[in-house]
């Protein structure tokens, strides 16, 4: 019997197109999708779901902008029902940690009655290098309304390996991960950190959220990821997610991946040369 593909939604995201890649890598048909794909797959268009999902038993999940955002949860419902009746039997969720609508969207998987797993995941080392921080560390100083909550930021890495274990391996099936990098350290601790790497000065600095949310605006930032960037910083980031979770290594035998480990492995990447031109260069 032929292999369906798994489906992969959120082709271009940061855990996405590394669980894709993985998953190709092994030798497993894919069918990545987004907005931009034949089929198209566009989480405001619903008419775009079916055909999307049409063949395919397996899927991998990632809900844009952010599960936290106001009617995710009614989304992941119709999501899945239609996904059921088009023959889907088993979705990994990637979810987020201490958002209370992200726990909605995860209860509506869990009764569905498929095969689910949840992949729970902190903030991702990637905004650093990948995401909406990146400006401002190629800027010199990153500016965030964050001050000593610490955070065990992990490596997009291992989420998509975790993702993948979930996807392919029977044995995990109808677990939740809590999955987070393995040292909680402030936003401040962690430029230290890229700057101790680059030789170069970065500077952290942290603003009330109104002057953030101010700045948010100016910068014509879309309105709902100011709004989900509001939720994060004054209902999420109070302190409830600063606890190191085993997730990683309860499915791969593996202690998660450093901080440093991905400084490291950034700095290869070239992201951040700009950094370090500029500095040359001055």
């Amino acid at each position: 019997m032929k292999q369906s593909p798994i489906l992969i939604i959120g082709k271009n995201g940061k855990t996405g197109s590394r669980v894709n890649q993985r998953l190709q890598a092994l030798g497993y048909a894919t069918r990545p999708v987004s907005r931009s794909t034949q089929p198209a797959f566009d989480w405001n268009n619903p008419a775009t779901w079916q055909s999307a999902i049409e063949g395919t038993q397996v899927a991998y999940v990632t809900y844009q902008p952010d599960l936290a955002v106001p009617g995710a949860a009614s989304t992941i419902r119709a999501f899945v029902q239609i996904a059921a009746q088009a023959g889907v039997q088993h979705i990994v969720l990637l979810s987020g940690r201490g958002e209370q609508g992200a726990e909605r969207a995860e209860a509506i998987l869990k009764s569905s009655g498929l095969a689910w797993n949840i992949v729970r995941a902190s903030w991702f080392s990637q905004n650093f290098s990948e995401s909406f921080m990146l400006e401002g560390i190629l800027a010199g100083e990153l500016v965030l309304p964050a001050g000593d909550t610490v955070e065990p930021f992990i490596d997009a890495d291992d989420i998509a390996d975790v993702a993948v274990a979930a996807l392919t391996e029977p044995g995990h099936r109808n677990r939740l991960f809590e999955v987070t990098g393995p040292r909680a350290m402030t936003f401040a601790q962690c430029v230290e950190e890229i700057s101790g790497a680059l030789g170069r000065p970065l500077k952290y600095t942290c603003v009330p959220i109104d002057a953030y949310m101010n700045a948010l605006q100016e910068q014509g930032i879309p309105e709902d990821l100011q709004g989900l960037l509001h939720e994060l910083f004054t209902v999420v980031f109070d302190g409830r997610n600063c606890h190191v979770m085993p997730g990683v290594e309860d499915v791969l035998g593996r202690p998660a991946t450093d901080f440093k480990t991905y400084v490291q492995k950034t700095l290869q990447s070239g992201v951040w040369d700009a950094v370090i031109q500029r500095e040359i260069v001055a």
